[in-house]
């Protein structure tokens, strides 16, 4: 049901709301703009190799960031007339996409990790149970809290606003949510900085040509998922802290600077980064081929479905 009320009371609130919504727009502006920066990459690395399950996530991640962007501002766009039900199916639609986002990332991760870990079964083995036990957890979580989670529309001195509370417990729900991520997440950060320091150690007794190859290579895994990380941490203390009834129920302006820098950073680590997981490997491994002709020394150590490298370039 339409809330109308014309309370003086109510203009932080617009104020707010306006606030905030210029920074859900800066968020998609990031990720449209990082796609223009990458589109030629994304031709010739991926459009025009063959395509595997990474194309696939590469392609969804990437591209799901749009409608996505879309929907948070007009959730949040102030003139913008949405019935409850939409509103709330926005609302459902925005944090069921964190979700599903959040659990194609880890399948990037496990293939990183598995392709590192020379296609070891046991560590395959290891790393799905985790990643299921995870991942359905924070379904189960999220589902409970969404019914705790309702928006309804409000028209204030003629503006229309989406105004969204919620009950029972919710914030801890969410906080769980995302601590059950933040765990996987330091755990795949800490099985990567294990095996690359086993191998930076193991190639210094291989040849120079060779454990040039392969130091290169781990190099790039490293350095795209440490970036990588340190996005997600960022959000992650970001999310934790804002779900704190001081944040999560103001209409102060440091508030919506904190929730707006939340939701660019959120943007950036799912549809930026994410991405970026997939073409930087990619892209080091088109320049190995195109540099070395029929050198496979690598064979072992390039990110794909199947785990070991390939000059096809199926990553």
């Amino acid at each position: 049901m339409t809330f109308i009320s014309n309370d003086p009371s109510w203009w932080p609130h617009i104020d707010a709301q306006f606030f905030f919504s210029y920074w859900i727009v800066a968020a998609g502006i990031v990720v449209v703009y990082d796609w223009v920066l990458t589109v030629g990459q994304e031709i010739e690395l991926i459009w025009r190799q063959r395509w595997s399950l990474m194309t696939v996530l590469y392609l969804v991640i990437r591209y799901i960031g749009i409608p996505y962007s879309v929907a948070s501002v007009l959730g949040s766009m102030p003139f913008v007339s949405l019935a409850d039900a939409v509103s709330n199916i926005l609302n459902y639609a925005v944090n069921w996409t964190n979700v599903v986002m959040t659990a194609m990332l880890g399948v990037i991760m496990i293939a990183r990790l598995h392709a590192m870990y020379q296609g070891s079964r046991t560590m395959l083995l290891f790393l799905v149970i985790i990643f299921l036990a995870v991942n359905i957890a924070c379904v189960v979580l999220t589902a409970i809290g969404l019914k705790y989670m309702l928006a309804e529309e409000a028209i204030l001195f003629g503006v229309h606003v989406c105004v969204s509370y919620a009950e029972g417990n919710y914030e801890l729900l969410a906080s769980m949510v995302w601590m059950l991520n933040t765990v996987w997440e330091v755990l795949a950060l800490c099985l990567s900085v294990w095996i690359a320091v086993k191998h930076f150690r193991e190639l210094r007794c291989l040849g120079p040509s060779t454990g040039s190859t392969i130091g290169d290579c781990f190099r790039v895994l490293i350095q795209s998922h440490v970036l990588y990380f340190a996005s997600f941490a960022g959000v992650s203390c970001f999310q934790l802290i804002y779900l704190s009834p001081a944040f999560l129920y103001s209409s102060s302006t440091a508030a919506m600077i904190y929730a707006g820098t939340h939701i660019v950073l959120l943007a950036v680590q799912m549809f930026v980064l994410g991405p970026r997981l997939i073409l930087s490997v990619r892209e080091y491994h088109a320049k190995l081929v195109a540099g070395s002709d029929a050198d496979t020394s690598l064979n072992s150590i390039v990110f794909q479905e199947h785990v070991h490298i390939s000059t096809s370039g199926t990553v």
